[in-house]
């Protein structure tokens, strides 16, 4: 059965407070008229809504497709046990990639440097970028948050997003269409609900918010990576079975990539490990850990996230650099950053 609509007004999770954003001055807020506002307090009768997609459609579509699913499951399970082996700098690595990868496909295009800036210091933003930056460090976050369980579709989704109060009209109207869908594989209810999620919704934040939700749900823990090569996934119209074929498929290019990236950086900290095993002090070892975590980093985020003096990681960024382990990546005298030579 449908949850019951809640009687108070509340917040949309597209306005700014969900993102971080500034919050709203005081004398910018807009309040009901005192009888208005009693009126609003009472709940009306929903409507009856057909729902946006048939569920059976998809079902059918997943049974065509067992065998790609298959596939698919295999390799996201050798990517979800390399990320319990490798902790908690793997996901965040492998979720700020990904976050920079759907910026790409939303069109707000933010480039790591930004983001890992904006999620250590909160540096990098100018003007209206501030909100675009916000939104993209929610998704980060909410891709390595916690999983969430509940025992429908409302809780699940509200979780996902990480909700706190009560939901909006949007999450009741997603949740009537996924009636039927629990039997459905947890890719396809990923498929399934960031189509519905996309059809329901609009404004800025609806198509990072769908691929956000279509992730989480997608797995069991963590998130099925979408957009580490190309947006495949993400951009497929259709019938049923051709949209979630192109999940599938987008999905399973963008797992062996992730599967790829993560070889690579854990082979170039494991070698930056051994070849400053000489140097004095705890810098260095922290400096490889940061930059295996962290796309690229600068002197400042360095100082923050290990605790050492300016000095300290002047002094053994360079020394990293002239090792070859790293390369600065600005070529500019101020502002600069450093990365993996991975």
């Amino acid at each position: 059965m449908t949850p019951a609509r809640p009687a108070d007004p509340i917040a949309l999770p597209d306005q700014p407070g969900l993102y971080d954003g500034d919050p709203q001055a005081e004398n910018d807020l807009w309040f009901l008229p005192e009888d208005a506002a009693d009126d609003a307090a009472q709940p009306g009768p929903r409507a009856d809504r057909a729902p946006l997609f048939n569920v059976q459609d998809w079902r059918m579509a997943e049974a065509n497709l067992a065998g790609d699913l298959a596939a698919l499951c295999f390799d996201f399970g050798r990517l979800q046990e390399r990320l319990s082996n490798l902790g908690a700098g793997a996901l965040h690595r492998l979720a700020l990639q990904e976050v920079v990868g759907l910026g790409w496909w939303t069109g707000e295009r933010i480039t790591a440097d930004r983001l890992a800036l904006w999620l250590s210091l909160r540096q990098g933003a100018t003007g209206d970028e501030s909100q675009a930056l916000a939104r993209a460090a929610w998704a980060v976050r909410r891709l390595q948050a916690r999983s969430t369980s509940g025992s429908d579709w409302v809780t699940r989704i509200s979780g996902q997003l990480g909700l706190v109060d009560l939901p909006p009209d949007r999450i009741f109207e997603v949740a009537a269409s996924l009636d039927g869908a629990e039997t459905l594989h947890r890719v396809t209810q990923g498929a399934l609900l960031f189509h519905l999620w996309r059809a329901a919704s609009d404004g800025v934040t609806r198509d990072i918010e769908a691929a956000v939700l279509g992730a989480r749900i997608a797995a069991q823990a963590g998130f099925l990576p979408l957009a580490q090569v190309g947006f495949g996934a993400l951009t497929v119209i259709g019938s049923a079975e051709r949209r979630l074929s192109g999940w599938i498929g987008g999905a399973h290019q963008a797992v062996l990539a992730a599967l790829l990236h993560l070889d690579r950086v854990q082979a170039w900290q494991g070698h930056a490990t051994q070849a400053v095993a000489d140097l004095s002090g705890r810098t260095p070892a922290l400096l490889v850990a940061l930059l295996a975590r962290w796309p690229m980093m600068s002197a400042p985020m360095a100082e923050a996230e290990t605790g050492a003096s300016r000095a300290a990681v002047q002094r053994n960024l360079q020394s990293l650099t002239q090792r070859n382990l790293i390369r600065e990546v600005t070529g500019q005298g101020r502002y600069r950053l450093w990365a993996a030579r991975i």
